[in-house]
């Protein structure tokens, strides 16, 4: 069963490898990308991979995986410190909505400490750089295995 997961990247991600390297990594969005898509496809997603610079495109894709996605892995970059609208429109998906950070935003400046997205994330992996996207991957899998499994079963 290939389950759909949208992996939402927020603003100057495009610039990954390129802006603040020791703070991002080296990884370019285009090598995490692949890597994505190759540990989906390997735990039976399909992997809808999206960035946008821009908030109203991102909000559209949660509305638009309301309909088509199971999961929401999301790196919201700085629109998690300043988002009510990101937010909203999260707290209408109703399926697992996991928040990445590439570095540990609580050894930052103090600005980056309070994500507001995490107020309807399920988890939220911070600091562990690109592995933060296949971890999700990974407790997502995880995730929804143990709800088939605990779902009661349907009398015929």
């Amino acid at each position: 069963m290939n389950q759909t997961v949208y992996i939402l990247n927020g603003p100057n991600l495009n610039l990954l490898g390129e802006r603040e390297p020791e703070i991002y990594g080296y990884d370019t969005l285009a090598m995490i990308e692949e890597r994505c898509v190759q540990h989906g496809q390997a735990l039976g997603f399909s992997i809808d991979f999206r960035q946008s610079n821009f908030e109203g495109e991102i909000i559209n894709s949660v509305h638009e995986a309301r309909k088509k996605a199971v999961a929401i892995i999301i790196n919201p970059a700085g629109l998690s410190f300043t988002s009510i609208a990101l937010l909203d429109s999260l707290k209408t998906f109703d399926g697992v909505k996991l928040e990445v950070h590439l570095s540990n935003i609580h050894k930052r400046e103090a600005i980056y400490h309070h994500s507001l997205v995490s107020k309807t994330a399920d988890a939220v992996i911070a600091g562990l750089g690109a592995d933060g996207y296949l971890l999700a991957l990974d407790a997502l899998a995880r995730k929804l295995k143990a709800a088939r499994n605990a779902a009661p079963a349907v009398a015929h």
